[in-house]
């Protein structure tokens, strides 16, 4: 029952700004760790960001300085904010979160269906 929806994709010069959006919904009892990942053509889906319940934060060294990960509890959201893109940002990124759904004793693991940032030179 749980859904991870990503907003906020798109085509940006780079140098330009954007700000990713998911948000989760469904049968939630409480969200763990929250994170984007990205995956661009021909390579990997590697991680971007994560963000704890606790907003500890980690990220992948080429974004440090103009990404920036945050999170609403009260909206179950997490959001990415993207500065100074470079071309290399180009890929679709994904939404990842553990959540503890209710009825159930464990966490599991949960995927958006990603949203494509594109960054023109």
């Amino acid at each position: 029952q749980v859904q991870l929806v990503e907003s906020g994709g798109g085509l940006v010069q780079a140098g330009g700004s954007l700000r990713l959006s998911c948000a989760a919904s469904g049968s939630i009892l409480s969200i763990n760790s929250m994170g984007w990942y990205r995956q661009a053509p021909g390579k990997q889906r590697d991680l971007v960001a994560t963000i704890t319940s606790a907003r500890r934060t980690n990220y992948v060294d080429s974004v440090k300085g103009r990404f920036t990960i945050s999170r609403d509890n009260a909206k179950n959201t997490v959001y990415l904010e993207m500065n100074s893109l470079k071309p290399e940002d180009t890929a679709v990124y994904y939404c990842n979160a553990e959540i503890l759904v209710t009825g159930v004793y464990y966490n599991s693991n949960y995927w958006g269906k990603g949203t494509l940032v594109t960054v023109s030179s």
